[in-house]
């Protein structure tokens, strides 16, 4: 792990960026926006608390590069050790270190590091291993700082708010943990708190992935990582702003509401502010708890999933960007999923989409000419014809289920952990002979659940006609009714 000084990070930082502009709310909660949607008062719509400690600051910068240095010092003995004693064990235990020093310094550098072990190929297969966990089993911060957080968002008599409220975290996260508690009313809630000083956290810790990525650059040249990592600082800060997640959750709750199998949480407003979202909370199994399920079964929870992702995909140009696992919980011993966790939304222009439906179209008619200009709209710059026939080596494994029109496996006789391991290790070395290839921003998350999705299906052991529910998919598409669909949503949930 590659750490640096105040120099070096205030630097690699650039210019500090200013939060999110505020939106301004109506004279009055209950009031009608522009496109006739109820207005629904969340984080985004109040300003900042004067004199606030956990705003973005140098000061909080320094002090998360201190924290996370020290750390990760005892992953770096660990390393140190297993160089002389390791093997393959000594990697393991490696891993098992720095996984463990990432969850205790908590914030971005955690998050990415679970992000990173998802994409094919880029992390070792140890590494990849534990830092899949991190998102699922991250250590959670004791009473005193729930005190501290509830006290500060809610004020001081804010436990007699809530009927009870549990001091131990149902879950914790990489930005945040969430907390079950009863209302006085009788409903179950959860509530998402954010850990403490993470806006400062966020700058320090882009800082140092500019610099880890500008090092994996340098050394393996197959893929120009700059738009990678504004996507990535982009949906980091917007992960910071709970106003715009509760719109999302709302976002969501609309987009699949002809969806009768999928519920999403709601928002509770009252009990909800600048760093504390409260939410109707979901109970569910896990979706590993149906992995030896009738086989009916897992193939119907894997077609919720599809629809649950590429509904809103294919009809709204907006994707659940972060594929976890632990987003999904099923419901009714496999007819019914819960959708989880909205920080993560990513969405597209409609055109984006398009390209979507272009690139599966060229793939299924074996047209070279039409993938060319798939990339293109994607935002693919300096494409020649070499650089095409290696992304299409990428294509050709993502589209293979939907271009095949028969009942199969996402892809058969490979375990969801090696899922795509192999076609990025051989696109890698194509790329370093013809590229390298500057990845568009855009096409980040998206390649990121795509994959996530697909090490779903294979945990399932799923056997689908994913070409027909694909075309499905796609009734009545075009990039027109897809933009107007989305920007009525979008309205509606407050997102303009």
């Amino acid at each position: 792990m590659v750490q640096v000084g105040p120099r070096e990070m205030w630097q690699s930082c650039g210019a500090i960026r200013q939060p999110f502009p505020l939106v301004t709310p109506p004279a009055a909660a209950g009031l009608c926006n522009a496109a006739g949607a109820l207005y629904i008062p969340c984080m985004s719509d109040m300003p900042s608390r004067p004199g606030d400690p956990e705003r973005n600051r140098l000061t909080g910068r320094l002090v998360r590069t201190a924290r996370v240095g020290a750390n990760l010092s005892g992953a770096g003995m660990a390393f140190a050790a297993q160089s002389l004693f390791g093997g393959e064990a000594g990697d393991e235990k490696i891993a098992k270190a720095l996984a463990a020093a990432l969850g205790k310094s908590k914030g971005p550098l955690m998050k990415v590091a679970q992000l990173l072990s998802t994409v094919p190929d880029l992390l070792p297969a140890e590494y990849a291993a534990e830092f899949s966990q991190l998102q699922a089993e991250a250590p959670a911060m004791g009473w005193p700082f729930v005190k501290r957080r509830m006290r500060a968002e809610l004020g001081p008599g804010w436990e007699a708010k809530f009927a009870s409220f549990t001091h131990e975290a149902a879950h914790a996260a990489s930005l945040g943990q969430v907390h079950r508690a009863t209302l006085h009313d009788g409903r179950q809630v959860a509530c998402k708190l954010q850990y403490p000083d993470m806006a400062s956290a966020v700058e320090s810790d882009i800082g140092q992935l500019r610099t880890l990525l500008g090092l994996f650059k340098r050394m393996d040249g197959s893929i120009d990582p700059d738009a990678m990592v504004e996507e990535i600082t982009d949906r980091l800060r917007e992960e910071l702003d709970y106003g715009r997640e509760a719109k999302h959750m709302a976002l969501y709750g609309a987009m699949l509401a002809d969806k009768t199998f999928v519920t999403c949480p709601e928002l509770v407003p009252d009990l909800s502010a600048e760093r504390l979202l409260t939410m109707t909370w979901l109970s569910g199994d896990k979706l590993s708890a149906f992995e030896d399920a009738p086989q009916e079964t897992r193939n119907r929870i894997a077609e919720m999933l599809f629809w649950t992702w590429w509904g809103p995909m294919n009809s709204y140009a907006v994707i659940h960007g972060d594929p976890h696992l632990g987003n999904y919980q099923v419901t009714g011993g496999g007819t019914g999923i819960n959708l989880l966790d909205f920080g993560c939304v990513r969405v597209f222009p409609a055109k984006f989409v398009g390209g979507v439906v272009d690139l599966y179209r060229a793939m299924r008619s074996n047209d070279f000419d039409a993938a060319y200009a798939a990339y293109e709209t994607w935002g693919f710059e300096n494409l020649s014809r070499d650089l095409v026939e290696v992304l299409n080596v990428w294509a050709r494994f993502i589209y293979g289920p939907i271009i095949d029109d028969r009942v199969r496996t996402v892809a058969d006789g490979v375990t969801a952990g090696e899922y795509g391991r192999k076609e990025a290790f051989r696109v890698r070395q194509l790329l370093k002979e013809k590229g390298p290839v500057k990845i568009p921003r855009e096409f980040v998350f998206m390649d990121r659940a795509a994959i996530g999705l697909g090490a779903a299906y294979l945990r399932l052991g799923a056997e689908l006609n994913f070409h027909k529910l694909f075309e499905e998919s796609l009734e009545g598409f075009s990039i027109e009714t897809v933009a107007a669909r989305q920007a009525d949503a979008l309205a509606a949930a407050s997102l303009t």
